[in-house]
């Protein structure tokens, strides 16, 4: 059974199908997202954008947090994105919109299940998925499904609630995170993580400095969480994975980066949404 699936973004929307017999994606439509537009607005894009799909079987959304994906409800504020969706439940929205059969899912989430589906960590017992953007996510998977509670994993199993050096881990690693820390080195306000990594493959030493450092501080605040879990294999995705040769070897325990930035959040929702 193919799945349709949304991938939603602050500023994008990513309409797929997924076909759970090779897991390959078919990407129907890439359409700007407005954000923080009111929530009737939002609703409009993503339905207009969902039924751009073969809708038979529902709808997979994955989507970033914080969110009550089991109801639907967004609780986004100062974000930068769906503020104005905060205490909306935009799941009954889009059910009315569409008619149809709808289940979220965190996306920092849907990409570990879906590069333990059909990527970097393909059937590992224990692994753990890491997204770096504007923010931080993880997701703490045993035998392919998240692990969200107990003592071995972060609160909700999400490493950006806790803290670094006595500040909000994503002060230390992040994409503004390593843009400040960047222009404290060198006095020069890059435009983004992309061109201080291209600067540092350029030879830059700076700015291969500034990267690797923040990466060693991600290795510092992840790896006490990959004992206590048990976690043999790191599966690294997000904007700043592309940035993951110049920081591998600071890490010292086995990881990897995405081959796949676009698609493996898409598989995921599908193949989670295909268990449930």
């Amino acid at each position: 059974m193919d799945v349709a699936v949304l991938e939603v973004g602050g500023s994008h929307v990513t309409a797929a199908v997924v076909a759970p017999a090779t897991w390959t994606v078919t990407e129907v439509d890439r359409a700007k997202l407005e954000s923080q537009a009111a929530p009737e607005e939002v609703v409009a894009q993503l339905a207009e954008a969902a039924r751009k799909l073969p809708l038979a079987n529902g709808l997979a959304v994955a989507l970033p947090g914080p969110f009550d994906f089991a109801t639907g409800v967004a609780w986004y504020r100062g974000q930068g994105k769906f503020d104005r969706l905060y205490g909306f439940n935009l799941g009954a929205a889009l059910t009315e919109a569409l008619g149809i059969r709808l289940m979220f899912m965190n996306d920092a989430e849907a990409f570990a299940v879906g590069e333990w589906t059909a990527g970097e960590v393909r059937g590992v017992e224990r692994c753990v998925g890491v997204t770096i953007g504007t923010g931080i996510g993880t997701a703490f998977l045993a035998d392919g499904h998240v692990v969200r509670e107990g003592d071995t994993v972060p609160p909700g199993g999400e490493l950006y609630k806790t803290s670094y050096a006595g500040r909000p881990l994503e002060d230390t690693i992040s994409a503004r995170a390593i843009l400040r820390r960047h222009t404290e080195a060198t006095g020069v306000q890059a435009p983004g993580v992309k061109e201080i990594a291209d600067q540092a493959r350029a030879g830059d030493a700076a700015a291969k400095g500034v990267l690797r450092e923040c990466f060693a501080d991600l290795g510092s605040a992840l790896k006490p969480w990959l004992e206590r879990f048990g976690v043999t294999r790191t599966v690294l995705g997000g904007s700043i994975s592309g940035a993951f040769d110049l920081v591998e070897s600071v890490l010292d325990f086995p990881a990897s980066a995405t081959k796949d930035t676009e698609h493996s959040a898409l598989i995921g929702a599908a193949a989670h949404y295909l268990r449930s």
